[in-house]
């Protein structure tokens, strides 16, 4: 064990109120450190994604240790398959995995962290050992600057629904959790930048009760894809309205990669919501316009399977997602008063599955730093070393599956690497270099930031 990196009980700025940020919260304040979120959305909660996430590895390690709330969590699928064009099984892996969805999870946390109230689970009793926790909504994040001589940083903001206002924060670190268009990384690598991959996921869930008898025997319990030129889909059935996870109520979840040409004018119109703004990377629930989606529903009942084609027709607040790449050279500035976790350290395409597990992840390794239970060394290792490698895994999966017409043997061995659990991982040395001046060295950042 190592020693103490903290003895003394410090206040924790979290900037970004989603997973990441809730996770961390959570794992800190069990250390009886005190927390402060700092949200930018104008409610109190964040909206429903309407997403599924395949609760693996990392994922169930960190409910596992820090979840107080009796909710089921997951719906378990029993196997991984594979389709042809007709909708046949022709290949089938038999293993289990937990299939949970972004609203469950969040209210979860939510519970978990500062007591919010929800119909997804019921608010456990406050923890007297536990540091405190203040969730701020409506908070911007400006700027941040280090004070001379105390050791502690003040964190700027302006109220997102009223720019006039202002305020700031003092805290003795600050956690940057605000996801892949990151203000507190963007302080440090200002021209860091997302990259456009070519491609779109577009998602929807369908209830299971909507769906045809054949269309629940294929997804119902089972992980289900298909691949053809151009095009990637899977399925599986996560828990339903209010997190219930009853039979018949569930629902099902899909995940629809398909290319769209940079500055093509598909692209412009999947991307143009229904009042006709164009959205720059993400589509919400509700706002797809309706006669963009009518030409994917022919599309689909062209190129997928008929029960994959039934679901991407029957999904009635669709959303879509440009899949992008992004990755910071380095997650510690300001002598590790600031870090960075989650989406905002690496944006991961989401064929891995693996942006929660990340977030799971981040927050456990560095909760156990800040407790002394491991060295620097190997918590940079372990979290720098997951995003690298875990964000290039996730690029050469995207370009076998969206530009390359390959054989299913070849697509089949890409299984999603959030249920292995990262002690199983063995890193490249360009993965677990400490500093971003080593992994320059092995592989330029250039090449991080548009592979």
């Amino acid at each position: 064990m190592a020693s103490s990196q903290v003895p003394r009980k410090l206040h924790f700025v979290i900037v970004g109120g989603s997973l990441g940020g809730l996770a961390t919260g959570i794992a800190l304040k069990a250390l009886g450190h005190d927390t402060t979120i700092l949200e930018r959305n104008p409610t109190s909660l964040l909206h429903d994604q309407g997403a599924g996430i395949v609760a693996g590895g990392d994922s169930l390690e960190f409910f596992q240790k820090y979840n107080r709330c009796k909710q089921p969590l997951a719906v378990d699928s029993k196997r991984r398959q594979y389709v042809d064009k007709k909708g046949n099984i022709v290949h089938v892996v038999d293993m289990v995995q937990s299939m949970s969805s972004w609203d469950l999870t969040y209210h979860i946390l939510r519970a978990n962290y500062d007591g919010m109230p929800s119909l997804y689970c019921d608010v456990p009793l406050p923890d007297p050992s536990h540091g405190t926790a203040a969730h701020f909504h409506n908070r911007t994040v400006t700027a941040v600057e280090e004070l001379d001589g105390s050791g502690r940083i003040r964190v700027f903001w302006k109220e997102t629904s009223s720019p006039s206002t202002t305020g700031f924060l003092i805290g003795d670190r600050v956690i940057g959790a605000d996801g892949p268009n990151s203000t507190i990384r963007s302080l440090f690598f200002p021209d860091l930048r997302r990259k456009y991959a070519g491609y779109c996921a577009l998602r929807g869930t369908v209830p299971e009760s909507d769906a045809s008898a054949e269309a629940r025997e294929l997804f119902t319990e089972r992980f289900t894809f298909y691949h053809g030129p151009g095009i990637q889909i899977l399925a599986y059935l996560i828990p339903g309205v209010n997190g219930t996870v009853e039979t018949g109520h569930r629902l099902i979840n899909f995940v629809y990669y398909t290319n769209f040409a940079e500055g093509s004018a598909e692209l412009d119109e999947i991307l143009t919501d229904r009042n006709g703004q164009r959205r720059r990377i993400t589509m919400p629930p509700g706002m797809t316009d309706l006669n963009a989606w009518e030409k994917q529903r022919v599309v689909a009942r062209e190129r997928l399977p008929p029960q994959f084609a039934e679901i991407v027709c029957k999904a009635k607040r669709p959303f879509v997602q440009a899949v992008t790449d992004i990755i910071s050279p380095e997650h510690e500035f300001l002598d590790g008063k600031m870090v960075l976790i989650g989406d905002a350290l690496a944006g991961f395409r989401p064929h891995t599955v693996a942006s929660t597990a990340q977030a799971a992840l981040d927050a456990m390794m560095y909760a156990d730093y800040v407790a002394g239970e491991v060295t620097r060394d190997e918590w940079k290792r372990e979290t720098m070393g997951y995003a690298r490698y875990i964000q290039r895994r996730g690029v050469d999966m995207g370009n076998r599956s969206q530009h390359q017409l390959l054989p299913l043997s070849e697509y089949i061995h890409d299984r999603d690497v959030a249920s292995t659990p990262r002690r199983d991982e063995v890193y490249p040395e360009w993965a677990t270099a400490i500093s971003a001046q080593q992994i320059r060295a092995i592989v330029p950042v250039t090449e991080h930031q548009s592979s």
